[in-house]
């Protein structure tokens, strides 16, 4: 019988919380956290970009009470400072903010618009083995006549970082079609050491922004970065699309949302059911209205009025048909 992997004495939660949408959404997340993971193992991190030059405005959460509430729930502010990215490239928070937790310990990172919808406990982890989620559309690469197709380019980023392109396919799906090549939303990921990960994914991410194979010429970086250098962190590191068992996170266990319009749109009953709970007592209610679209969204009842366009059993395959419903009636809201 193969041997299970011991569990980490810690695992780090880290999510990214900074002025605007990301504070008030990682008030939701760390509420849900605190409801439906006990175990003392997960501490949540919300890391805090320094205001810095490459910032055109302070990203300090604020206001003051907004950071005070946040850290009620148990969660530790962790600033960090952004040397490579900043307001150029705001995704890349979730690079350079792995280089402020503890190095040497498991961690996982979440987009902050994610609901912790069940005990991150029961997740069975091996953070040997990185994995990412696999709730993801191919957006990217997209393919233009006449240049290279999704071999040609997924291989030159394998070649540049002396890797085996061939054991990252998935040969139960068609040549050039996009399941066939590893890639996945930057929603989650997880490993055994943050310095390690957040090492790798910014060499390879600089790399690719600065001098990108001549294959990509035609590709859009902005803002896919990310998501163009994980499957290549993820393979380098020893983990796949199947280092994680389905069904646990973007399933049974979180809930990547995006944002209040598609929550509301295609999340289950259970999801709707607990945003409203947490959101409900007034000292939380109070800070949420401070934000547009959780005013309106959760509290006007216009969430409500979203989800009853639509009929979850049967929801089309994309998201962009349920963006434009959700346009066209005018209830679209970020």
């Amino acid at each position: 019988m193969a041997r299970l992997p011991a569990h980490p004495k810690t695992v780090n939660i880290l999510i990214i919380g900074q002025m605007g949408r990301l504070a008030y959404e990682a008030l939701l997340f760390a509420l849900s956290f605190r409801k439906n993971t006990s175990d003392e193992r997960f501490r949540l991190f919300i890391a805090e970009p320094r205001p810095s030059a490459k910032w055109t405005t302070d990203p300090t959460i604020r206001p003051e009470p907004l950071r005070e509430m946040l850290q009620a729930q148990g969660a530790t502010l962790l600033p960090f400072e952004a040397r490579h990215f900043g307001s150029d490239y705001p995704y890349g928070n979730k690079i350079e903010a792995l280089f402020a937790l503890p190095k040497g310990e498991p961690f996982v990172f979440f987009d902050t618009d994610t609901l912790v919808t069940g005990d991150l406990a029961d997740v069975p982890f091996d953070f040997s083995k990185p994995s990412a989620s696999l709730r993801v559309e191919g957006t990217w690469p997209q393919i233009e006549l006449y240049g290279p197709g999704y071999g040609k380019i997924w291989k030159s980023l394998y070649d540049r970082f002396d890797l085996d392109f061939e054991s990252s396919l998935d040969l139960s799906q068609p040549d050039e079609y996009w399941r066939r090549y590893l890639y996945f939303n930057a929603g989650f990921f997880y490993y055994s050491c943050p310095h390690a990960f957040g090492q790798t994914f910014l060499d390879m991410a600089l790399s690719i922004w600065t001098e990108p194979p001549a294959e990509l010429v035609c590709q859009q970086l902005m803002p896919w970065l990310d998501q163009i250098a994980l499957p290549l962190v993820i393979h380098k590191l020893g983990g796949g699309r199947d280092a994680l068992p389905r069904g646990f996170i973007d399933g049974k266990t979180t809930v990547h949302y995006r944002n209040m319009p598609l929550l509301y749109a295609r999340e289950s009953d259970e999801a709707v059911d607990l945003l409203e709970e947490i959101s409900a007592p007034n000292p939380i209610k109070r800070l949420l209205k401070e934000y547009e679209p959780f005013k309106r969204m959760i509290f006007q009842n216009r969430g409500h009025k979203v989800r009853a366009l639509f009929d979850r059993a049967h929801l089309p395959s994309r998201e962009q048909p349920i963006r434009q419903k959700i346009k066209k009636n005018g209830f679209w809201m970020v």
